[in-house]
C-alpha cells in the first residue's frame, strides 16, 4: 500500500476505527492485535501487540484469541470495510459443534474472516514456533466448518465481506464502492453540553440515500454512545438540545431530510442556542 493501511481515511475515520465501530454494533468485547511499534488511534478495544514482528496473520489470530475473555471469536483484518454483520452472526451460529467456521469464497478459504474457538490457542502457537504461517494449516487438525459460496450469497450476495486493500488502487475503489453505496457525507459539529459529553467537538458520518435527521440522530448515537440518552433518544434530540443546519435554519424535526455536504450544529441551552 506504501502507507499503514490501518490510518488510511475511510468515510471521516482511520480505517481501524472504521471497522472496530461496525464490530462493536453486535460484540461487547474488541481485541485490536498490532505490530510491536505499530501506532494506532484511541480506539474502543483491547489493544495487544505482536510478540514477535512479520509472523502474518496466523500470530494475529493466536495473540488476538488469547487476549480475548471469550470463548468463540470473530476474526478479520484491518482492511475489510464491508463487514456484513448478518453473515458475521450466521457465521457465530454454526461453530456450536465445530472449532473453526470458515467462508470457502472464489476458490480459496477466508481465515480473516472466521470464528474460532479461543480453544484452538495452543495449536496456533505450535504452529508459530514450527514456522507454519498458513492459517489453513490449522484446519485439518480441528472440527472446521467449511461456509460454501452459495451460503454466503443468501447473505452477501456480491461477497463484499471479503473485499479488501492490498494497493492504492484498491483503496481507491473501495472509496468510489463506499461512495457509491453510502452518498450522503455530512459533517456535525457539537456544541456545549453535547461537546462535553462526546468528548470531541466534529464527526463525519456516511449516511444512505434519502437520509433524514433520524438517520443522522441514529448513526450519531451509534458512532458516540455517550449521547445516547444524554443528547439522543429514540432517533431525535432530547428537550434542552437543537441543530442547525448550514447556519441558516434550526430543525427538530427528525423527517427532515438531508443532502450530502450539509454541515449540522447540535447545540443545548448553554451553548447560546
Amino acid at each position: 500500500m506504501g502507507r499503514p493501511k490501518a490510518l488510511l481515511p475511510f468515510a471521516g475515520e482511520p480505517l481501524i476505527a472504521h471497522v472496530v465501530r461496525n464490530l462493536k454494533r453486535i460484540f461487547a468485547e474488541a481485541v485490536v492485535v498490532a505490530a510491536p511499534e505499530q501506532e494506532l488511534p484511541s480506539l474502543p478495544a483491547v489493544l495487544v501487540r505482536d510478540e514477535v514482528a512479520f509472523q502474518g496473520p496466523v500470530s494475529g489470530i493466536y495473540h488476538g484469541l488469547k487476549s480475548s475473555t471469550k470463548e468463540v471469536c470473530f476474526v478479520t483484518s484491518c482492511d475489510a470495510p464491508f463487514l456484513n454483520l448478518q453473515l458475521i452472526a450466521s457465521l457465530l451460529s454454526q461453530i456450536v459443534d465445530y472449532d473453526v467456521v470458515v467462508p470457502y469464497w472464489q476458490e480459496r478459504f477466508q481465515p480473516l474472516h472466521a470464528a474460532y474457538r479461543s480453544s484452538v490457542t495452543a495449536l496456533l502457537r505450535e504452529q508459530l514456533e514450527r514456522g507454519e504461517l498458513r492459517p489453513i494449516s490449522l484446519y485439518p487438525k480441528v472440527r472446521t466448518r467449511e461456509i460454501r459460496e452459495d451460503e454466503i450469497r443468501r447473505l452477501d450476495p456480491e461477497g463484499l465481506s471479503f473485499l479488501n486493500m492490498n494497493s492504492p488502487e484498491d483503496y481507491d475503489a473501495a472509496l468510489q464502492l463506499w461512495s457509491k453505496k453510502n452518498p450522503i457525507s455530512v459533517s456535525i459539529e457539537l456544541f456545549g453540553v453535547a461537546r462535553l459529553v462526546a468528548k470531541t467537538q466534529w464527526v463525519s458520518l456516511a449516511l444512505p440515500q434519502e437520509a433524514t435527521l433520524a438517520h443522522v440522530f441514529s448513526a450519531l448515537a451509534e458512532q458516540l454512545p455517550a449521547l445516547a440518552g444524554r443528547v439522543i433518544d429514540s432517533g431525535g434530540l432530547l428537550s434542552g438540545y437543537t441543530c442547525n443546519i448550514n447556519g441558516r435554519e434550526f430543525v427538530r424535526a427528525p423527517s427532515a431530510k438531508i443532502n450530502s455536504g450539509d454541515k449540522i450544529l447540535i447545540l443545548s441551552a448553554d451553548a447560546g442556542g
